[in-house]
């Protein structure tokens, strides 16, 4: 963060309560980038909406949404706000493919790269390791699920084990599963899932400008006094 961002910070601080600032506290030190979610080409609002609420409630700061051929629609009903605290990072690349895009970013940043597929090819995510790398989960359209770019260009397939006549899960109930898995089993092991400081800074002066009414004005105000 720039030393004007952290003046804007500590002067933001000053409108919040500190019931509000202990949750948010309380909040960050839960939140994580060792695990995120990339939804490609899902075209139900709901849908994606549950899952973004979903990643939020699991401590995920990040969800990555491939639109390439259907956009990322909002439906505020089953959000109930959750797209304010979580980072949405869309991929709609001018030229080239998508998805290619998004697994291209996701790998230079460490992620192993994990596609939800039902097939006997892929490991339960149950067995999937939590403390050899940061891991994305890919979560296909509602009718096709991930497209063959995914599963060529991926590190591993994973299936959440079932044991009825269905094969498959809605896309909502299959993140909840894969994530209450792999959060739950990093939240009781020793590895370092938190985020560093300046992730943590840079996130808190983001939500203190939604938290506080009228944030613009105030921050504008504010940057005009320290120049």
């Amino acid at each position: 963060m720039t030393e004007q961002e952290k003046l804007v910070l500590a002067h933001l601080s000053r409108f919040v309560s500190d019931h509000k600032k202990e949750f948010a506290e309380k909040v960050l030190n839960e939140r994580t980038r060792h695990v995120t979610v990339v939804l490609e080409n899902i075209y139900q609002s709901q849908n994606s909406s549950a899952v973004i609420r979903t990643c939020e409630c699991m401590g995920l700061q990040d969800v990555h949404v491939i639109e390439d051929k259907s956009k990322y629609a909002v439906n505020r009903r089953v959000l109930k706000g959750a797209h304010k605290w979580t980072n949405i990072v869309h991929h709609q690349p001018k030229e080239g493919d998508a998805t290619l895009h998004c697994f291209t970013k996701l790998k230079s940043e460490g992620y192993k790269i994990l596609v939800a597929d039902p097939s006997e090819q892929g490991i339960s995510i149950h067995d999937v390791p939590i403390d050899e790398s940061k891991l994305a989960l890919v979560f296909g359209n509602e009718l096709h699920g991930v497209s063959e770019t995914a599963q060529l260009h991926a590190d591993q397939k994973i299936k959440i084990p079932m044991f009825g006549f269905t094969e498959s899960l809605n896309i909502s109930a299959s993140v909840a599963i894969c994530l209450s898995s792999l959060i739950t089993r990093l939240h009781a092991s020793e590895n370092e899932y938190g985020l560093c400081a300046e992730e943590r800074e840079r996130i808190q002066l983001e939500w203190y400008r939604k938290i506080v009414k009228r944030s613009d004005l105030i921050e504008r105000e504010f940057i005009r006094t320290i120049r």
